[in-house]
């Protein structure tokens, strides 16, 4: 695997952003990988080395870089993590991804065409946003443990299901306060109506945050390594 840490220009910024990808057999199929609120870090940078060693070109941006560099959780605590949660939406982060995609076609090692997407937690809306901001692009995107999904917000990533042709992906933990249930019966409502090629699949026994190895009492190996199978076999079918 060549593994790289690049700082990519944007309008706002440098946007520093991990690389992975196979050696040989360039070029692969681009995947971006949206990161959950604790922000980008090794655990992250492992799962993204984990879709890489199954032949993507996968870039992890820290989408926190227009207010930090590197956010620690452990050290700068919840209240800091939500501050800049909410300093982001979902057309700042299509904007960087917009930028990912820039610099990506301009890489050898990364193929061009369609790509897919995938967010976890706070990111389930960005990648499902994209996958309407982008829908000649994204051919496969995921939302797993998302919130926000189906909100009275006016951006709303909802309102634009119409818009996706690509495949999307919703994995859920069946308790998951961020992510109720009645949010997620609404958001099936939708999709069903929008006539996209979408799936909600139900975790049974997990909650919030149960793909991630270090998430005491949460994480769930069986669940996450199911998560790890749907998400392969889609970006294998689309990609």
């Amino acid at each position: 695997m060549i593994d790289r840490e690049l700082d990519i220009q944007t309008r706002d910024g440098e946007m520093n952003t991990f690389i992975t990808h196979p050696e040989e057999d360039s070029p692969h199929p681009l995947l971006v990988f949206l990161m959950d609120a604790p922000g980008k870090r090794e655990e992250l940078h492992d799962m993204a080395r984990r879709f890489g060693s199954a032949g993507y070109y996968v870039m992890l941006p820290n989408l926190y870089y227009r207010q930090v560099r590197e956010f620690k959780l452990a050290t700068e605590g919840r209240e800091k993590m939500h501050e800049h949660m909410d300093s982001l939406s979902n057309a700042m982060v299509c904007e960087d991804i917009a930028t990912l995609l820039t610099f990506a076609d301009s890489d050898s090692a990364a193929r061009s065409g369609k790509i897919g997407c995938v967010g976890y937690c706070m990111s389930g809306p960005f990648a499902f946003a994209a996958a309407a901001a982008f829908p000649d692009r994204i051919a496969a995107s995921a939302s797993l443990h998302g919130v926000s999904l189906f909100s009275d917000n006016p951006d709303s990533p909802h309102l634009d299901a119409g818009k996706i042709k690509g495949e999307m992906y919703f994995g859920c933990a069946e308790t998951d306060e961020y992510a109720p249930r009645q949010m997620i019966d609404d958001l099936e409502i939708t999709l069903a109506s929008s006539g996209i090629n979408s799936r909600i699949e139900w975790y049974p026994g997990t909650f919030h945050g149960f793909v991630f190895p270090s998430r005491q009492g949460k994480y769930n190996k069986a669940a996450a390594e199911r998560h790890w199978e749907r998400l392969l076999a889609m970006y294998r079918r689309c990609l």
